[in-house]
């Protein structure tokens, strides 16, 4: 028989070492996502600066999707390590069951709504017939995958809630490194595959997602979870449905309020050019180089505390969270560095333009100072996921993404006359009145608690 791997280990071990082993295979598989994300639009960039305008369009819906995906099984993974950490074993195995079967639901709803709504939607942001059609496009197939990648996202939830940080690492990888090989042979047609262009970059994504999904299942059967992932373990227990959603509805908010942002960012860059919403979207592209590595740290963190929170080790919450934090400003200050220092290297791997790298040049200069600062709101929003409490790292996002963002842009672009270059302006100004608040809110939670 195969052999159960406990969870015990996150109550017992130091914090340091505890945070870096459960946090470092996340931030290397984060890093590989970033990777496999600057790849994709780079070798779609080389088709045309129009489909890869077209990318930057698609990008809030598909984040939007990778939002409830995430989202959902951060819910998951919360009610999981809170159960498991309270030796509720039922409970735990009703969640991961119920959590995946929930996932597929959503991911074929959403699927079909996606696809059918994609091209009134980029009709919103271009009058261009080129760059509707490389978004529907690349939409159509890309869209047709969602059910293949929120059922493996419920699965590396499950697998981080259990502390198998690894397991995901090796999921993820191997589904980057299969996207990035497949990207140029199918985007370019090399060898024996045929020149797909931009649907190409579509099909390459959706079978590293495949592969993804196929690590996780063969994982279960060679070395199982201590919690069940079974038929027989989906009930009604509307109590623990409840919890997941609880939580995984502020976390899908979250993670889905980006695309609000850039929806409305677009909105407010339109009229002056189109280079405006490329540089956007070219930032997005960039900054997951530093977000998402920090997210692998926020994800290390989210089971660990909430496996201490469930089994009564309430100090040692408050030592991750500060570790997290420390780590989180690191990976931003290197990213600080590198766009004050070089930017127009970093936009010139999307863009040959002259004018569009000036441009870009500019604005990475300006949103990167707020980059250390974010270290604080970014590693609070986490914790508070991981405590079960959804709507306090809502109010987190909302200022990050809607609340100040949004007014302080529109506001410095017309009353200011800043232009475009009061949308830059914003984002640091935004983060640095979030880390205020979340410096208050987790002082306040801190101080009521232990």
């Amino acid at each position: 028989m195969a052999k159960i791997v406990s969870p015990d280990f996150m109550r017992t071990r130091s914090v340091v070492p505890l945070v870096l082993s459960m946090s470092l295979p996340m931030v290397f598989s984060m890093l590989f996502s970033s990777l496999y994300n600057i790849v994709d639009s780079y070798f779609v960039a080389g088709i045309s600066e129009d489909a890869m305008t077209a990318l930057s369009l698609v990008f809030p819906i598909q984040n939007l999707l990778h939002a409830v995906s995430v989202g959902f099984g951060v819910g998951i993974n919360a009610v999981i390590a809170y159960h498991t950490g309270a030796g509720e074993n039922d409970k735990a195995d009703r969640a991961a069951s119920v959590g995946v079967l929930l996932s597929f639901v959503h991911s074929v709803i959403l699927g079909i709504l996606s696809i059918t709504l994609i091209g009134p939607f980029l009709g919103m942001f271009t009058e261009s017939e080129t760059i509707i059609d490389y978004g529907i496009r690349y939409s159509a197939i890309a869209f047709a995958f969602v059910p293949v990648d929120m059922v493996g996202l419920a699965f590396e939830k499950i697998f981080q809630s259990q502390g198998r940080m690894k397991v995901s690492m090796m999921a993820m990888m191997v589904g980057c490194i299969a996207n990035i090989i497949l990207d140029p042979l199918m985007i370019f047609g090399i060898g024996p595959f045929p020149e797909l262009g931009i649907e190409g970059a579509a099909i390459a994504t959706g079978l590293g997602q495949v592969l993804s999904l196929i690590v996780y299942l063969v994982i279960i059967f060679v070395r199982p979870l201590s919690v069940r992932i079974s038929p027989k373990c989906i009930k009604a227990d509307w109590k623990i449905i409840g919890k997941i959603y609880s939580v995984g509805i502020p976390a899908i908010l979250n993670m889905a309020l980006p695309s609000l942002l850039v929806s409305a960012l677009n909105t407010i860059l339109a009229p002056f050019s189109g280079i405006y919403i490329l540089i956007l979207g070219i930032y997005y592209k960039l900054q997951t180089f530093l977000y998402l590595p920090a997210s692998g740290f926020v994800q290390g963190m989210r089971p660990i505390v909430g496996y201490n929170y469930g089994a009564g080790e309430k100090g040692r919450v408050k030592d991750i969270f500060l570790t997290v934090i420390i780590m989180c400003a690191l990976i931003m200050l290197i990213g600080t560095i590198l766009c004050l220092a070089i930017p127009g290297a970093l936009i010139g791997l999307f863009s040959s333009n002259p004018e569009t790298i000036a441009i870009g040049e500019s604005a990475m200069r300006i949103i990167s100072l707020g980059f250390i600062v974010s270290s604080v709101s970014v590693a609070a929003s986490g914790l508070m996921e991981g405590l079960g409490k959804g709507l306090s790292s809502l109010w987190i996002s909302l200022l990050r993404y809607v609340a100040l963002i949004i007014p302080v842009a529109y506001i410095l672009c017309d009353f200011f006359s800043m232009g475009p270059e009061g949308v830059w302006h914003a984002f640091w100004i935004s983060e640095l009145l979030t880390a205020v608040f979340s410096a208050v809110l987790c002082r306040r939670f801190f101080k009521g608690w232990l």
